[in-house]
């Protein structure tokens, strides 16, 4: 999987602050239930299939360890202003989580938790008028260091159900689950190759709708609650609890 991170914002000092704070908030819950899930695998379990094609779970923790390195590094170029890139290549990235795949599963936990300690560490220590630095994620978008929050907190539950092991979409905080899928669909809704289409989320106290204008001239109406919507948009699970004719969707990443 790649690591992308959309979405928009400008903030006041105090809403920048406040959005710092519920970010790396939300992402240490994130952590934590990832943290207790992987903590519940074993040296036989870990080596299983996860929910992406061609990766153990193992490949997956280790990604997922890899991915705060390069979340660390981002946020080392917002603060010293010198690049510093998420990896150094992707073939490089590719070998890291193919050697670190092969690990014993204590191995793989003290590295997800180091990893993900040094995370926090960065982001606990980044002044704040850091946050409004521009950084370039690897496939060349540029966001504010703000938004890599967003990208660690989307990787660690999409790659937390991945694991296919105790925890799906419907277990995301409500307020996790919308920004995990704006961020989705602002994603979908830059690609040629995706339909149109009207989403309507049901959040119990509000609803959220969004639009996608794709290649085709009608859109197709889909409707749901944030956990099915979301494994449909990731190619995760089928669309058989969303509500509406649901087409047929390209690979998420």
């Amino acid at each position: 999987m790649a690591d992308i991170v959309l979405g928009t914002g400008r903030w006041s000092a105090a809403g920048l602050a406040d959005e710092v704070a519920n970010r790396r908030a939300a992402v240490r819950h994130a952590t934590e239930v990832l943290v207790r899930s992987a903590s519940g695998l074993d040296e036989i379990s870990v080596r299983q299939p996860s929910l992406l094609p061609g990766w153990s779970r193992s490949h997956v923790l280790t990604h997922l360890a890899r991915n705060a390195d390069a979340c660390c590094n981002l946020l080392l170029w917002a603060r010293t202003g010198i690049e510093h890139p998420m990896y150094a290549s992707r073939d490089d990235r590719d070998a890291a989580i193919e050697e670190g795949a092969s690990r014993s599963h204590q191995l793989l936990m003290e590295d997800l938790i180091a990893s993900s300690d040094r995370f926090a560490v960065a982001a606990g220590s980044m002044p704040d008028s850091d946050w409004t630095a521009e950084v370039s994620l690897s496939g060349g978008d540029v966001i504010p260091a703000v938004h890599v929050l967003r990208l660690r907190l989307l990787e660690v539950w999409v790659h937390l159900v991945d694991l296919d092991h105790d925890v799906d979409f419907t277990d995301i905080p409500t307020g996790d689950a919308e920004m995990v899928l704006e961020d989705v669909v602002q994603f979908f809704g830059g690609r040629p190759d995706v339909p149109a289409l009207t989403l309507e989320v049901d959040f119990g106290d509000h609803r959220r709708g969004w639009d996608l204008r794709g290649t085709t001239s009608r859109p197709a109406a889909v409707s749901g609650e944030p956990g099915p919507m979301l494994g449909w948009l990731l190619g995760r699970t089928g669309p058989g609890e969303l509500r509406g004719d649901a087409p047929e969707l390209p690979e998420w990443l």
